[in-house]
């Protein structure tokens, strides 16, 4: 009796992150419109934030329990998952064309950070409160430069548009026959999405935990798998939903954003509550961070897109990834 509960939990739980998600999506991307911000903007601001909250939570949660240390290894893992897992499947739904100015600052910088998440980590084991304050603060400039290219993105898409391509034209003649949501409306998905896709992957991830449990599973074979995809269920239903919208630019730019967003304030500001725990062990998944996304632009450059062969690439790698971890 007890499963069959875990599992009407579990399914209530992906109900709440698909609609939540739908709902997000629908929200963010009508801002956009009405205020003329690109999506991809959009995508590395409001959705990656929201779609970040599960391991911001969770780490939050941890750190306020005096159990900091899992906030590395949640952020890691998540990102490591992001890229490979979740861009892999959403670019075998549909083409991915990748923003150059992403391709140029946004990701280089995601590797940055996530290697110097490393380097302060390896110096004395840990995230220190002072270290901590240096990642938001370099949350604070990233947001900047988010405001400075929302401002210029006309002019900096006019010299990059032959080379990286647009949503087909059907898909915006589409949405333009829907009726455009009013801006209360837009505001109300946006909070009662990410409440929802926040509720969902709670739910979804304990029921998932909960069964695997009643089944016997190991506790670290629970830990590298359900609990690691279920904090990314966010931006894998997010990003699946973005992209069949055709709004492709939030499918991209909540990947790269919300990854950057998890090591930046996540750790950050769990650093500032309580020192976080930094094992040199993490200092391999730090590196298997940074290579996934030298892949990830690696399969990007020869079309300036993601497709279904670089997908298939990318989900190749991930379960290679996780056998090595299992095993």
């Amino acid at each position: 009796m007890q499963i069959v509960i875990q599992v009407v939990i579990l399914i209530v739980g992906f109900v709440l992150l698909i609609k939540g998600a739908d709902w997000f999506v629908e929200g963010a991307a009508g801002i956009a419109e009405k205020f003329g911000i690109p999506h991809i903007v959009i995508g590395l601001t409001i959705v990656a934030i929201g779609t970040s909250l599960p391991e911001a939570s969770v780490s939050i949660a941890s750190a306020l329990k005096g159990s900091g240390a899992i906030t590395i290894g949640n952020v890691l893992g998540s990102n490591i998952l992001n890229v490979l897992l979740i861009l892999g499947i959403t670019s075998l739904i549909c083409k991915i064309p990748v923003d150059k100015m992403t391709m140029k600052v946004e990701m280089p910088f995601l590797i940055g950070v996530t290697a110097l998440l490393a380097i302060l980590g390896l110096q004395d084991n840990v995230i220190s409160l002072v270290e901590g304050a240096i990642l938001l603060g370099l949350m604070a400039l990233y947001l900047a430069y988010l405001g400075w290219r929302s401002r210029f993105e006309e002019e900096i898409h006019e010299l990059v548009d032959e080379e990286v391509g647009r949503p087909e034209v059907e898909v915006e003649e589409e949405a333009d026959d829907k009726k455009p949501l009013t801006l209360p409306k837009m505001i109300l998905f946006i909070l009662l999405g990410i409440v929802m896709i926040t509720v969902g992957s709670d739910k979804t991830v304990d029921a998932a935990t909960a069964i695997a449990t009643i089944l016997g599973v190991d506790e670290r074979i629970i830990g590298l798998t359900i609990v690691a995809f279920g904090t990314s269920l966010p931006e894998l239903v997010t990003s699946i939903t973005a992209a069949t919208k055709g709004n492709t630019a939030i499918a991209i730019g909540n990947i790269v954003g919300s990854n950057i967003f998890n090591i930046l304030f996540v750790v950050g500001i769990t650093a500032v509550i309580t020192p976080v725990e930094y094992n040199a062990s993490f200092l391999i998944d730090s590196i298997i961070a940074i290579v996934t996304v030298l892949l990830l632009m690696a399969c990007v450059l020869p079309k300036k897109n993601l497709n279904r062969i670089t997908g298939a690439i990318m989900l190749a790698v991930f379960v290679v990834y996780y056998a090595i971890l299992i095993i």
